[in-house]
């Protein structure tokens, strides 16, 4: 059994009856769960954050399902278009989320934990206790310490190797922070032109709505001054079904290898669905740069964020 690991009892496994449906599985319930070590892992597919912790609670799933473990991954949206089963359907398909998964658009499960955080997660002993908790990114060796305590077992850790969105942040380069772009919570707007770092601006035929900048017609430009390794953000076209293309510079250049996973090395990419974006991903030396991105046809900007 894995030793040295201290878990206080921290309250008890909240119900999943408020969820509206479930992927992966038929509904769980707390009772049914009982005799099992669960991990709850709060997430919404648009975050960037989580999308950095899946590649281990996977590996955990994988690892000790057949010895004890449940992950639930309760999926709570931030965006109204996180709401949609269908949209998070397909995330779940693409990002190759193999354990169940509780859709909470109403924020019932959400509220029932009493949490907050994207990412969070819970892991619960067999008798239903809360054991252990830890909210956003890092920290994996202590919660998977805490799974094989609950369980029992020990053994090396999962050793994992993420690619794409799951690649960890490079921290000692990351200088620019998560960045709304709709009324309620964007900041650091400024007029088009000479950009100080972390502002950003807009050129076209843009409106503010409360989640998104979203460009009405015609051409526009979305600019950011960051400095980070990974740069990416949410969005998607104003219609539905409707694919939009766009390109990215950065400063006033393609790309080259400096390139995201959806463009190429010219800037070129094509967005077809609202979901998170990866536009840069820049070798050494990390500089500040400015990013523009340029569309041709109506779009919804949501959320930048930078790794």
């Amino acid at each position: 059994m894995a030793t040295g690991v201290e878990l206080p009892v921290e309250g008890r496994l909240a119900s999943f009856s408020g969820a509206s449906g479930w992927l992966n599985s038929p509904p769980l319930t707390s009772e049914e769960l009982r005799g099992k070590v669960v991990l709850v892992d709060f997430w919404t597919y648009t975050c960037i954050n989580w999308l950095r912790t899946l590649a281990w609670v996977r590996a955990w799933s994988d690892r000790y399902g057949d010895q004890g473990l449940v992950v639930v991954g309760v999926h709570t949206p931030e965006f109204p278009f996180e709401r949609n089963a269908d949209n998070v359907t397909r995330a779940v398909a693409e990002m190759d989320v193999r354990y169940p998964v509780a859709l909470d658009p109403d924020y019932a499960v959400w509220d029932a934990f009493a949490n907050r955080y994207w990412p969070a997660a819970y892991i619960a002993d067999t008798e239903g206790q809360i054991r252990h908790h830890h909210f956003g990114e890092g920290a994996y060796d202590e919660q998977e310490r805490a799974i094989q305590s609950l369980l029992g077992v020990d053994g090396e850790l999962v050793s994992v190797e993420p690619g794409g969105f799951e690649v960890q942040a490079d921290w000692a380069n990351l200088d620019s922070p998560e960045t709304y772009l709709g009324s309620e919570q964007g900041v650091n707007r400024a007029p088009p032109g000479d950009l100080s770092l972390n502002q950003w601006s807009l050129e076209g035929d843009w409106s503010e709505e409360p989640r998104a900048a979203v460009l009405e017609s015609g051409e526009g430009r979305l600019s950011f001054r960051f400095h980070a390794r990974d740069a990416h953000l949410v969005m998607g076209p104003r219609e539905r079904g409707v694919e939009v293309p766009f390109r990215v510079l950065v400063d006033g250049e393609a790309p080259g290898d400096a390139h995201g996973d959806d463009v190429d090395a010219d800037g070129r990419g094509t967005m077809s669905e609202q979901r998170l974006h990866q536009l840069i991903r820049q070798p050494d030396p990390i500089e500040d740069r400015t990013l523009e991105l340029d569309f041709l046809a109506p779009v919804e900007a949501y959320c930048f964020t930078f790794g």
